[in-house]
């Protein structure tokens, strides 16, 4: 079971999100704080494994909660939930170290598909035992580390990003554009630019397919 703490300052918005949340199965709500003093005092008092913060809080800026969170030795994750739509907020999440940012106002299909990756991320992390350079890729790969925002090109999400990735590592074959489209949910046209961007960076092949006329049709596969 997850522990999460909802940090909000409107208290029927905390409410909302704290009733989306105890519908997804593994997780639990152990508390709610509405500013950043009682968020501080609600991770030292109930420990939880996760933080959903708003950023725009009566007495500091979410982000400077981290910052004391951080110093007080608290490991807790932070899933950034806010209506902050500056690049320089979204880029100082990353930063430190933010699981995820998701935009308010949001539906709970959203926060399920986060949390769900969080907590799939979460197992597999802990399941891993590291003996080589390549554990240790395979650690940072799940962990999101390599698909930070900032590391994309123009017009790609992270969040996309790694949804396309799991897909390619889930499946023992290889993927066209179209299959991988409908696997994730997304238009061939997109799926394409992911998979070409994860072959661009060395963490997918690219294998063709010749049929009896027309071009050949491009395969991705991921590289373990």
């Amino acid at each position: 079971m997850i522990d999460v703490l909802v940090v909000d300052d409107d208290f029927m918005v905390a409410r909302i999100h704290r009733g989306f949340v105890e519908r997804i199965d593994g997780f639990r709500v152990v508390g709610t704080a509405s500013t950043g003093e009682q968020a501080i005092a609600a991770v030292d008092e109930l420990r939880p494994d996760l933080v959903l913060l708003d950023l725009y809080l009566p007495d500091m800026f979410g982000l400077d909660v981290v910052t004391r969170l951080r110093a007080a030795r608290h490991d807790c994750d932070v899933l950034v939930i806010s209506a902050a739509r500056e690049a320089e907020a979204v880029r100082r999440a990353v930063r430190y170290g933010a699981v995820n940012y998701l935009l308010k106002p949001f539906g709970f299909d959203e926060l399920r598909t986060r949390l769900e990756q969080y907590a799939a991320r979460r197992n597999a992390l802990r399941a891993t035992v590291v003996s080589d350079q390549a554990d240790v890729d395979r650690v940072l790969s799940r962990s999101g580390a390599h698909i930070a925002t900032s590391a994309l090109p123009r017009g790609l999400s992270a969040e996309t990003a790694e949804l396309v990735e799991r897909t390619l590592r889930g499946h023992s074959g290889t993927f066209s554009a179209a299959e991988c489209a409908n696997a994730v949910g997304i238009s061939r046209v997109s799926a394409r630019r992911y998979l070409e961007h994860f072959a661009d960076t060395g963490r997918a092949e690219v294998n063709l397919r010749y049929g009896s006329a027309g071009r050949p049709e491009r395969r991705y596969g991921w590289i373990s």
